[in-house]
């Protein structure tokens, strides 16, 4: 019978209850919940016995005990807690003040980009002016290049020979009995000051003669021999020669680029003309048509359908490449 009672006794029910869920406090302290703390209390708490009046103040005085337990081990976890906010709220404070330079680094930073775009735009407003001034200058210098060059005239063709070179002078004044003897018999001015090889130096890789610069003492026979040059080809000895306004090299070139237009607007029967500097003249339906570019003749060519196609000189390029 005792084992039967035994056995009829209720099992543990502290064994057999859950415990109770822990409590993950700030960076992973663990304490238990309140319900396993009481389970506690009352396991280890002094069992009360018969007939002794002091037990009650017992378990006062152990839950007093208990109590105090609790509230060092709060005011432990709640000290580490707040040593952690506190070390969080310095570093929050730190980078804050980082937050706050950077920002005003980033302004700084702004405000010199947009000192240095308004310098820029000033830099380039000071520049196109520079540029401007020096092509100013540039044409100025070439006009007066060849304003100073006025009375000279380009032999281009006379034969590279020692008998020549030595007596240019002499040369140029037979060049002008053969082919324009009507300027001497009207007793004008044909002396030279000068009259030499350009460039100054031979260079043997170059099988065409170097320009002759002749500069006369006369203006007004100069003017009369470059438009007796303007009618007819010249000829020295029988060898044709041209003869054509002396002018810088920088005028020369922008005249040269001229020179398939001309070329075609010759065969055209429009009677072209390079005036000063470098202008294209043309007589087209009974009017003269002045061009400064190519590609305002291009332009113009493109317009009319007589000239359309024909002065293609991108094409006329390719070819003669």
């Amino acid at each position: 019978m005792a084992n039967s009672t035994e056995a009829q006794k209720p099992q543990n029910t502290k064994k057999n209850k859950k415990k109770g869920a822990t409590l993950d406090t700030f960076y992973g302290a663990k304490i238990q919940n309140t319900e396993q703390i009481e389970d506690n209390i009352q396991e280890y708490a002094p069992k009360p016995s018969k007939g002794n009046g002091n037990s009650p103040q017992t378990y006062e005085e152990f839950e007093s005990e208990m109590t105090k337990k609790m509230e060092a081990f709060w005011e432990e976890k709640l000290e580490i807690m707040q040593k952690k906010f506190t070390h969080l709220q310095n570093q929050y404070d730190e980078t804050e003040k980082e937050n706050q330079a950077l920002k005003a680094r980033i302004r700084q930073l702004e405000d010199n980009d947009r000192v240095k775009e308004q310098e820029l735009i000033k830099q380039s407003q000071n520049t196109k002016k520079l540029e401007e001034n020096i092509k100013y200058l540039t044409d100025k210098v070439i006009d007066l290049e060849n304003r100073g060059r006025r009375d000279n005239l380009r032999i281009i063709g006379l034969p590279e020979k020692p008998e020549i070179n030595t007596k240019l002078d002499m040369v140029i004044q037979d060049i002008i009995k053969e082919n324009c003897p009507e300027i001497l018999e009207q007793g004008g001015n044909t002396a030279t000051d000068r009259a030499h090889r350009t460039p100054s130096t031979l260079n043997p890789q170059k099988t065409t003669p170097r320009n002759v610069i002749a500069k006369f003492q006369s203006y007004q026979t100069k003017e009369k021999i470059l438009q007796e040059a303007r009618k007819r080809q010249f000829r020295y000895k029988g060898m044709p020669i041209r003869v054509t306004q002396d002018l810088a090299s920088s005028t020369l070139n922008d005249r040269k680029a001229w020179n398939m237009i001309f070329r075609k607007a010759r065969e055209l029967g429009l009677q072209p003309r390079i005036s000063y500097p470098a202008k294209l003249t043309i007589y087209f339906q009974g009017k003269v048509w002045a061009f400064n570019k190519i590609e305002d003749f291009q332009l113009f060519a493109k317009k009319r359908p007589e000239l359309c196609g024909k002065f293609d000189t991108e094409n006329q390029r390719a070819r003669n490449t």
